[in-house]
């Protein structure tokens, strides 16, 4: 089982509410979503794990038991094309649940005419396969979100 914690500090308002048909009909995948504090904050990584995949406003950590966790830092983000976003790793790093992965500015981002609600989404898994997911209520970087089977 992996438990995957979330990588930033907001509130969770669940995917259904993340303003994206592919990600609010849960195409990509199951879980939740943060409407984030609105100052500049670190992206985390919800598990430990491998970076396989890597960009300014989204990145997947793969755990050991191969459970992928797609972070995806605002809605559109990527036509920013970096602006606002810090990388701090690399892709292929190995990392710690709480390590600092991006550093951004959500409020930077709604500026832009974004949404900077992000979606935390187990890759390939099933909605019968997540328990515990967390839909609403604040939550801090390292909170539980949801448990993966």
């Amino acid at each position: 089982m992996t438990s995957v914690t979330s990588p930033l500090a907001g509130r969770a308002i669940g995917l259904a509410a993340v303003p994206d048909p592919v990600f609010s009909g849960a195409m990509v995948g199951p879980g939740t979503a943060i409407d984030p504090v609105r100052e500049p904050s670190d992206a985390v990584a919800p598990v430990d794990g491998i970076v396989v995949s890597l960009h300014p406003h989204a990145f997947v950590v793969v755990d050991d038991q191969g459970h992928g966790v797609l972070t995806h830092l605002g809605i559109d983000t990527v036509q920013l094309n970096g602006e606002g976003f810090e990388l701090l790793v690399n892709k292929g790093d190995t990392v710690q649940r709480g390590q600092t992965v991006v550093r951004w500015d959500p409020a930077a981002v709604e500026a832009a005419g974004k949404s900077p609600v992000c979606p935390i989404v187990a890759l390939e898994a099933t909605g019968e396969s997540l328990s515990d997911l967390v839909e609403d209520g604040e939550v801090k970087a390292g909170d539980a979100l949801f448990s993966w089977k």
